[in-house]
């Protein structure tokens, strides 16, 4: 069984899954799997992981291919097949550093027999090495995803959950709907008392292209606006310092007007 599970859920992104899988090839550490649910591509994915399950020999490649359903769903499929004991989305635009795993597997071996500590999360680089968000000056901080912002933890991270505990807190769907804010799942984890070991070292390499879901955020938000409405509900019944809650609900309602007059 590894100890890492790599979850890439990918739609029409053959261009980019090369890089991803070449970061993946040049782990110091290769006590991982990489399972990947194709959300439905009609592009050569298919092609590429074929060739790549028979070939690779340092770690072991699960693939699915589903109906199109939306990152959410494709989450859930991948939580329930996962072999490690944790479980790490790694975006199938993005890379990870030849030290992730080892780096990951360091930090979630200090925390292992901690039952209230379920995960670790390090930080985000762009290619050129630039640090992406906010962090404090300590070497760890233990937090819920609710205190981010007690101890400057600001921006995207790159967290790595127990299996087992996502298994607890499945993604919700919706009809006619394919998307749901991640964060909407993390503040339920949180709100459970469950906290993640925040480190500062970096272990993942995004890249925010024009189809995804960074560059696109007001549409993907409109657009799914049942899942979106939960999260924003959720948020202001949390224990979430009052001045985050205020901009969240604020930019609900600005979206709102952007939905009632279609300027998205």
């Amino acid at each position: 069984m590894p100890f890492i599970t790599i979850f890439t859920p990918t739609y029409n992104r053959a261009y980019t899954l090369p890089a991803l899988y070449d970061s993946l090839r040049k782990q110091t550490d290769m006590d991982f799997e990489w399972l990947v649910v194709d959300d439905g591509s009609t592009d050569n994915t298919e092609d590429l992981f074929r060739q790549w399950v028979t070939e690779e020999k340092n770690f072991d490649i699960t693939y699915f291919k589903t109906p199109n359903g939306g990152k959410q769903r494709a989450i859930n499929e991948g939580v329930k097949n996962a072999s490690g004991r944790y479980f790490w989305i790694v975006d199938s635009d993005d890379m990870l550093v030849p030290q992730s795993v080892e780096i990951c597997a360091k930090w979630l071996r200090t925390i292992d027999n901690e039952p209230d500590i379920i995960g670790v999360s390090g930080t985000i680089i762009t290619k050129d090495g630039q640090l992406l968000g906010e962090t404090f000056e300590r070497e760890y901080v233990d937090a819920t995803s609710l205190e981010r912002d007690k101890y400057n933890i600001k921006g995207d991270k790159s967290e790595i959950f127990r299996t087992d505990v996502l298994k607890q807190f499945p993604f919700p769907s919706f009809a006619g709907e394919k998307f749901v804010p991640e964060a909407l799942v993390w503040n339920r984890i949180a709100m459970a008392g469950y906290k993640l070991r925040w480190f500062n070292e970096a272990v993942y390499i995004a890249e925010y292209l024009p189809d995804g879901y960074s560059r696109n955020v007001d549409k993907n938000l409109i657009s799914n606006w049942k899942g979106y409405s939960l999260y924003v509900k959720e948020v202001v019944a949390s224990s979430m310092p009052l001045r985050n809650k205020i901009l969240i609900f604020g930019a609900y309602c600005l979206r709102f007007i952007k939905k009632i007059c279609r300027k998205y």
